[in-house]
């Protein structure tokens, strides 16, 4: 197969980009502005995405392969518990503190593959966490609308999301698929798994609101815009997985620090954030350590596969 053109490429990220700030500030527009209930929308999401690789399969980009339904479970409950918590996070805190503090699902990561898969980091790795760590903590303590239950969602987002991102790496190794293929079982599993969690968390009196107070013109800019989130959550998934899989990981990371700090300006611009000194140095400390992180991976994942280069050329 060829390799695409640069046009393509570019294309892809700009898409990529362009969808990773759409979907958080559009998210955050819907929960801010109309309080539509988060599992609801989660929900929604979920079944957009089980259309859209229903659709992709027919187009043949990818094939569906068969998995066991006890392996999928744990992915497709945490899953569920990563959009949710995610989601509970941004309706509760402001764009910067929940982009923030989505950056400790690295070191929740590390800790996880070290203390329960025997994996191994370097010093100078496992160093970039303390800025990472100092910056997230300054920007918390001084955001003027801080908010105890938004940072418990969003402790609680970060490590269900890196049990989430830990399980995903060992089932597609372990089961021999990619993402994708993970995705056609995990979404509509998922979908279904919430639809018997909503009536609980989300009873009829929840949608009251909604439906008796909100004149029809309302509704059905709402729901527009509820339908719009599920097509551009569904295209980030997408547009991850050809990115990763036609370029290379580290173009990923770059283009993932670009989305950080445009998510950031964007989130300041549109709901009128306040940004304080420290809360700005306190970003930079992080961003410094986001890319120390990834400057050191590559590095050593270059000098992993250097050895295998010369032997190949001899």
């Amino acid at each position: 197969m060829a390799a695409p053109s640069q046009a393509v490429v570019t294309l892809c990220l700009g898409l990529n980009i362009c969808c990773s700030i759409v979907i958080v500030l559009l998210n955050k527009w819907i929960y801010t502005h109309y309080a539509f209930p988060n599992i609801t929308l989660t929900c929604i999401h979920f079944i957009v995405t089980t259309l859209g690789l229903l659709i992709c399969k027919k187009l043949n980009l990818f094939q569906p392969k068969s998995l066991p339904f006890m392996h999928m479970l744990p992915l497709a409950l945490t899953f569920c518990g990563f959009v949710v918590f995610t989601n509970l996070s941004l309706e509760n805190n402001t764009v910067g503190t929940y982009q923030l503090i989505k950056t400790m699902t690295t070191p929740c990561i590390i800790f996880i593959q070290t203390q329960f898969y025997s994996r191994s980091f370097s010093m100078r790795v496992k160093a970039t966490l303390i800025p990472i760590i100092i910056g997230v903590f300054m920007n918390s303590y001084y955001d003027v609308k801080f908010n105890m239950l938004g940072i418990v969602y969003a402790s609680l987002g970060v490590l269900v999301t890196s049990m989430y991102q830990v399980l995903v790496g060992e089932k597609q190794h372990e089961l021999q698929v990619n993402s994708m293929q993970l995705l056609y079982y995990q979404a509509p599993l998922s979908a279904i798994l919430l639809v018997f969690v909503i009536p609980f968390f989300e009873p009829l009196d929840a949608y009251h609101g909604v439906l008796y107070n909100w004149p029809f013109d309302t509704l059905v800019r709402v729901a527009l815009m509820v339908f719009l989130s599920g097509v551009v959550a569904f295209s980030v998934n997408l547009s991850i997985f050809w990115i990763i899989g036609n370029t290379s990981p580290m173009t990923y990371n770059m283009v993932g620090h670009l989305k950080f700090c445009l998510t950031l300006l964007g989130g300041y611009i549109l709901f009128s954030d306040k940004l304080q000194s420290l809360q700005v140095f306190g970003i930079l400390t992080t961003l410094t350590g986001i890319l120390a992180y990834t400057h050191f991976k590559m590095e050593e994942m270059r000098q992993k596969q250097l050895p295998v280069t010369q032997t190949g050329k001899n």
